[in-house]
């Protein structure tokens, strides 16, 4: 299960138990309470997630300075160089660079997702407006 479907599973989780527990037959002081209470912990529920994600991605970094250090080594060989699987371990780790990159991309993205689009956006970009007087 990816981190992304982790954090909206946990942050959908907590929207259901808030609706759940204001809908609950409570007293005015209770209530409020409740109230304050949940909306405390959906603030630090956000923002450990977002502390897990700004460590991931910052983590990855410390991966991808430490895979540099590795292939500094590139500058020292040349195209005579005879043991030629030196150049298969380069390349798999410049692949380790890019998973690397990708994991702490989504990790940094989890920090301000995208906000879903509005139906009339969606209808908009699926069947964009025609112009009129040309022609094709």
């Amino acid at each position: 299960m990816s981190e992304q479907t982790r954090t909206s599973e946990t942050l959908d989780l907590i929207g259901r138990l808030e609706a759940v527990l204001t809908r609950a037959d409570l007293d005015c002081r209770c209530r409020d309470l409740l109230s304050n209470a949940l909306e405390r912990f959906s603030s630090l529920e956000e923002k450990r997630l977002s502390r897990r994600s700004l460590t991931m991605a910052r983590d990855h970094k410390e991966r991808i300075a430490a895979i540099l250090m590795l292939l500094s080594e590139l500058n020292q060989i040349t195209e005579n160089e005879r043991d030629r699987s030196v150049f298969v371990e380069m390349s798999l780790l410049f692949d380790e660079i890019g998973h690397s990159a990708q994991i702490a991309a989504a990790a940094l993205r989890e920090l301000d997702p995208p906000k879903p689009a509005s139906a009339a956006d969606t209808a908009l970009v699926a069947n964009p407006p025609v112009e009129l007087g040309r022609r094709a």
